[in-house]
């Protein structure tokens, strides 16, 4: 069976040595010292590790059933999530006012992390649910507040979101579900959804689905598109569970990965439903939630790849095969371990750049989520918001590309299902489609947040780099490995701006074309950002004395490789980008 260690040396480093969370000027954060996040993340590391990591190859093998409208979760699923209800985890950075335990975003991104790592199919029953919540919390009444949250929290109740539909999936402004006015204030909901992520199941009694659909004679196109709370199980006065629903599970999707999480089609036959907000304004409400979902998106990806990474080193270490062309390391042995081979080196290198650069990178976004919701901070919240397209799209492609790299490691032995590395692979393939593809998302980058609001937050994000950059050229430690590339990188990212404001006015393909390289090379700087600022780190507990001198050093060798060996990425992407769209868009539909 795989293994799996919560990484907590690293998640403290960067929440105490790179992000300084206890001293930043964000309400609750003044709560978040080494000892108290030291304590969540240990006891997160322990449920991840023993309660469900032994249930992932469980859940990938047997799957969810379906038995006359019922979906069975598999073997030692309600007993997991029982354990989670209980420890609080459901509700770590809920309100108080309806249960929660009111922490910080960034706790429950790093809590998050080790359950994703553990078993993403089992944890995405709770990851809906957390997302039905923000919804409600942010735009649903008070007596819905009253109703719902606190049941939400506890993960008594499941919640879903509908959106999807057979006949459309990105474009929601072809969504044909109506839901008709009725004379006591709710909607009879009638439609059908697909790809609904824990639209049925046993673990809860109650399952809250938050669906989007159109009041008949509203605006055409996404501009007519209300959301409306459909319980399974409508909820009598005093909160008890009243009549079932008109609404049904009509299948289960049989697919590649996360078999442990009911993907469901969802009918909705004159469902009761409540309008959530205002009329026409369901997009608005779905938009609220977006950086949230699409961060927890991401970390699914490098969280994937965490696990991968370290059962790929497991094996590395334990593998004989070769010798080392330097001189035998393993006299005593017929053959040397296969991680003293330079190719094998590069591999597992890879991985851990990424996934240790990815981390800084998701726990940094998480911050600024909590500075714009804690303090209505406007510029976190726009910066957030530019670079939750490169969190979700960028993290989830290197996200899978790193499981792949990971399987390769283990050679045939990665191919067979007794290692797991083939489950991982196929789990974290799906971060890269739902929650917007990640073409999507370089769309959405390119062509939207670029601009928004006069380019400010792309402005600001360069400023960010460049006063980096200033504030520390005098450590010659950083500089050459570490502010140098960064800054060429960061001129190959503004080069690429630059080329679209001149070219993207003339020829919108010319912009359009290159968005997912520029996407990547974003997502490179990003991670080059955040490997200089943990370098920076590391350098400086080694010069006040840190007795853990092997990690510190560990952690700059690491960050040295990927400003070396990936950074450079970003010269190739603005080659391509400078290419425009001419041989992207050479042959006609019928020529493919």
């Amino acid at each position: 069976m795989p293994i799996y260690t919560a990484p907590t040396k690293d998640m403290q480093f960067l929440l105490h040595d790179v992000l300084a969370v206890s001293e930043q000027d964000i309400p609750g954060f003044e709560e978040l010292d080494r000892d108290f996040t030291a304590a969540v993340l240990e006891e997160a590391g322990k449920v991840a590790s023993e309660v469900l990591l032994p249930l992932n190859t469980v859940g990938d093998r047997q799957g969810c059933s379906l038995d006359n409208g019922v979906v069975r979760t598999p073997e030692g699923f309600k007993e997991a999530f029982e354990v989670m209800k209980q420890g609080g985890w459901t509700a770590m950075d809920c309100d108080p006012e309806y249960g929660g335990q009111g922490l910080p975003y960034i706790m429950h991104t790093a809590a998050q992390e080790a359950f994703v790592s553990s078993n993403m199919a089992f944890n995405m029953y709770q990851g809906l649910t957390h997302g039905a919540y923000n919804a409600i919390h942010a735009h649903g009444s008070e007596d819905q507040k009253q109703t719902y949250l606190p049941k939400l929290v506890s993960c008594e109740w499941g919640g879903t979101m509908n959106l999807t539909e057979p006949q459309c999936g990105t474009d929601l402004g072809l969504i044909r579900t109506k839901a008709e006015p009725q004379d006591d204030g709710t909607y009879r909901i009638s439609g059908q959804k697909i790809w609904i992520s824990a639209g049925e199941h046993d673990l809860a009694d109650n399952i809250i689905h938050l669906v989007l659909a159109k009041i008949p004679g509203g605006p055409e196109g996404v501009k007519g598109i209300s959301l409306f709370i459909v319980p399974k199980f409508l909820v009598n006065a005093d909160g008890s569970l009243g009549a079932r629903n008109a609404l049904s599970c009509g299948g289960l999707e049989e697919k590649m990965g996360i078999h442990g999480n009911a993907t469901c089609v969802m009918n909705y036959d004159g469902a009761t439903g409540y309008l959530v907000g205002e009329e026409h304004k369901g997009m608005r409400a779905m938009f609220t939630m977006m950086n949230e979902a699409r961060l927890g998106v991401g970390l699914q990806g490098y969280a994937q790849a965490e696990i991968a990474y370290q059962n790929a080193v497991g094996f590395a270490r334990d593998r004989l095969q070769g010798r080392d062309v330097t001189g035998t390391r393993n006299p005593d042995g017929p053959a040397d371990p296969i991680i003293v081979h330079p190719d094998v080196r590069r591999n597992l290198m890879d991985q851990k750049a990424f996934v240790e650069g990815a981390r800084a990178f998701t726990y940094w976004g998480a911050t600024m989520i909590d500075a714009s919701h804690r303090k209505d901070d406007e510029a976190a919240e726009q910066m957030i918001s530019l670079l939750t397209p490169v969190i979700k799209g960028f993290l989830t492609d290197k996200g899978f590309e790193t499981c792949v790299l990971a399987q390769q490691t283990l050679g045939g032995s990665g191919f067979t299902r007794e290692w797991g590395l083939e489950q991982f692979v196929r789990d974290a393939r799906i971060t890269m489609v739902y929650e917007g593809t990640n073409g999507i998302q370089a769309l959405d980058l390119v062509g939207r947040k670029l601009a928004q609001n006069g380019g400010k937050a792309i402005m600001a994000f360069f400023d960010m780099v460049k006063d980096f950059i200033k504030e520390n050229e005098d450590n010659a430690a950083l500089k050459a490995d570490f502010l140098d590339p960064l800054k060429a990188a960061s001129k190959d990212l503004q080069a690429a701006g630059m080329y679209f404001m001149q070219q993207g006015t003339k020829n919108p393909n010319d912009a359009l074309s290159g968005s997912y390289d520029f996407m990547h090379m974003m997502g490179h700087v990003c991670l080059g950002l955040m490997w200089a600022r943990q370098a920076r780190a590391a350098m400086a507990a080694l010069e006040d004395g840190a007795e853990d001198t092997e990690f510190f050093e560990t952690k700059i060798a690491t960050g040295r490789y990927y400003m070396a060996r990936q950074l450079p990425a970003t010269a190739t992407h603005l080659a391509r980008i400078n290419s425009g769209a001419e041989t992207v868009m050479a042959l006609e539909a019928a020529q493919f």
